[in-house]
């Protein structure tokens, strides 16, 4: 990496979480730039996730595995409806603990630590769902409701796992992963992406996110760009898309931060 041509770097979250990355990462001296490869929608039928509120009741815990999954299950909530007191939570990264925990207060009735607890991994483990059921494994969920919110594509490993420790398991789909519509400057960044790939590093977070991609630019030879990832699915996945360049990241905007200062120690 040269000091007269540094690469450009395309955040590729869900436009709305995207930007605020975009600006924290410029604050650092980051050439960043959005590239939203999943949009977030409401889906066409709320009448599950109201079915799911009313039924939290019945429920021994509930895990959400995004912010996303927080923000439009909360979104959906009926009015006057509060969270039941003794009702657990638990989520995989600590952004989505954040929106969990803002979430709750908004809501009112019960918040982490008073009547009741929130579980995700401890700081500097993998933010994923096995880090997650290593602190859960233990319980007893022999005959138990478990609650899942995801979106409408999402893995079954957690649940597998809760069904075979004896757990009743239901998943509500909050919300639809869709491929993006790219406004005009989006655009433009992808095809001098597609034009320029050994001048673009790609911040993947999930193997969808890759999937896109692939849609939106067909043929596109990325084995000259890298990819930064935060999880061995997602580096599949962007191996697979022909990216030759793949290295990991922690979660969060730090923790890519951490991984553009790491490339600019070394040549690409």
């Amino acid at each position: 990496m040269t000091a007269a041509a540094p690469p450009r770097l395309l955040v590729t979250r869900p436009r709305g979480q995207a930007q605020p990355w975009v600006e924290r990462l410029r604050q650092a001296g980051v050439d960043a730039h959005a590239l939203p490869l999943i949009e977030i929608a409401p889906l066409d039928d709320p009448a599950p996730v109201l079915a799911a509120w009313q039924g939290l009741g019945d429920a021994a815990f509930v895990m959400f595995v995004s912010p996303n999954a927080v923000g439009c299950f909360f979104a959906a909530r009926p009015a006057g409806a509060a969270w039941p007191s003794g009702l657990d939570v638990g989520c995989p990264g600590a952004g989505t603990a954040r929106a969990l925990q803002a979430a709750l207060a908004a809501a009112g009735g019960a918040v982490p630590g008073q009547g009741m607890t929130l579980v995700a991994p401890a700081p500097g483990q993998p933010e994923e769902s096995e880090s997650l059921w290593a602190w859960l494994r233990g319980r007893n969920w022999a005959g138990r409701r478990v609650l899942i919110v995801r979106g409408q594509a999402g893995r079954d490993w957690l649940a597998e796992r809760w069904q075979a420790s004896g757990a009743r398991v239901d998943v509500v789909a909050a919300y639809a992963q869709r491929p993006p519509v790219l406004d005009p400057a989006e655009r433009e960044r992808l095809e001098q992406a597609v034009r320029e790939p050994q001048a673009h590093v790609f911040s993947l977070a999930s193997a969808q996110a890759v999937e896109h991609l692939a849609r939106l630019a067909p043929g596109a030879d990325w084995s000259r760009a890298t990819a930064l990832v935060s999880h061995p699915r997602v580096a599949a996945a962007a191996r697979s898309a022909g990216f030759l360049s793949v290295r990991g990241v922690e979660s969060g905007w730090q923790g890519l931060l951490q991984a553009w200062a790491n490339l600019e120690s070394r040549p690409l």
